[in-house]
């Protein structure tokens, strides 16, 4: 169902406005050496890798040249699903998909995709899935009170979710991450415990421990990483003690569009907080282990 264009900005605008300009001087093209020399320089056990990085209508030739992306490995995301969902590039079938990963063949990073909406399994087959490296989605776009597909971030979503009562919202938002793990087969929860602008201000009071450990019991039940998130600034160290104590994966993420991927300063300063080491991180599966071949695809 086609939603009226109302007050709409682009995720891309959004996360512009919304993105640290601080950066790493961190290439995916770099030997994995250098990535953990980075690695070593602040401090951690593990190579560091940008498993959410967009394109967008960037090129990927622009992006390797980019000073902070050294000694980084990338993940480069495309939002994947039915054209309902508006963005810069949406794959929508086998073809586009095809066509995304022999675009970056060749090129030392990993190739995954942003899943949109419960359907977007519709759109390919289990067999052009598996070629991926991983899946990433989120839960920012949610239901609306008309069933419509509603992006939270923009300035009329409160009117078309329902946000008069916030915790009875929370309580639904927290449900749509369970749903979503519960019906999805993807690797890694991107932008986990973002809030829309009527709670976000407030977010240690709607992240309740209850709802943290919802969350994190659903991420261990279906083997979901949980993305620590350097654009937004989230989870919150409470919420990650939590999903560390309970052996939750993590992965790091900028969002970023260009120029601002690989800029990863709140991801890894989280990660020297918990203590967080190798066998605490995602990595890409191997084939026959990567979600969509793990999990029931419908």
């Amino acid at each position: 169902m086609l939603m009226p264009m109302i007050n709409v900005i682009s995720r891309r605008d959004f996360l512009g406005r919304g993105v640290a300009a601080a950066g790493l001087a961190l290439t995916s093209t770099a030997p994995l050496l250098h990535a953990q020399d980075a690695a070593d320089n602040a401090g951690l056990d593990f190579p560091i890798m940008d498993l959410h990085v967009h394109l967008d209508n960037s090129t990927l030739d622009r992006v390797l040249a980019l000073p902070q992306v050294r000694g980084l490995k990338l993940g480069i995301v495309e939002h994947a699903g039915t054209k309902e969902n508006v963005y810069p590039r949406v794959l929508s079938n086998d073809a586009e998909l095809q066509g995304q990963l022999d675009m970056l063949a060749g090129q030392a990073l990993f190739r995954g995709v942003q899943a949109e909406w419960l359907d977007w399994m519709h759109c390919f087959s289990p067999e052009m899935a598996a070629k991926l490296d991983y899946v990433l989605t989120d839960a920012m776009t949610f239901p609306g009170k008309d069933g419509g597909r509603v992006k939270l971030w923009e300035a009329d979503a409160p009117q078309r979710v329902d946000m008069s009562d916030k915790e009875a919202f929370m309580d639904r938002f927290v449900d749509w991450h369970v749903e979503i793990m519960a019906k999805e087969p993807f690797d890694i929860f991107a932008n986990v415990s973002w809030l829309p602008a009527p709670l976000a201000d407030d977010y240690d009071h709607y992240w309740t421990e209850a709802r943290v450990e919802k969350l994190v019991t659903a991420a261990v039940k279906y083997g979901v990483a949980l993305e620590i998130s350097s654009s937004f600034k989230v989870p919150r160290l409470p919420f990650l003690k939590i999903a560390k104590a309970a052996g939750v994966k993590f992965s790091f993420g900028s969002n970023g569009r260009y120029p601002d991927m690989g800029k990863l300063d709140y991801s890894i300063a989280m990660a020297r907080e918990l203590g967080l080491t190798k066998a605490d991180m995602f990595t890409p599966a191997p084939d026959g282990q990567k979600a969509v071949q793990r999990r029931k695809w419908s």
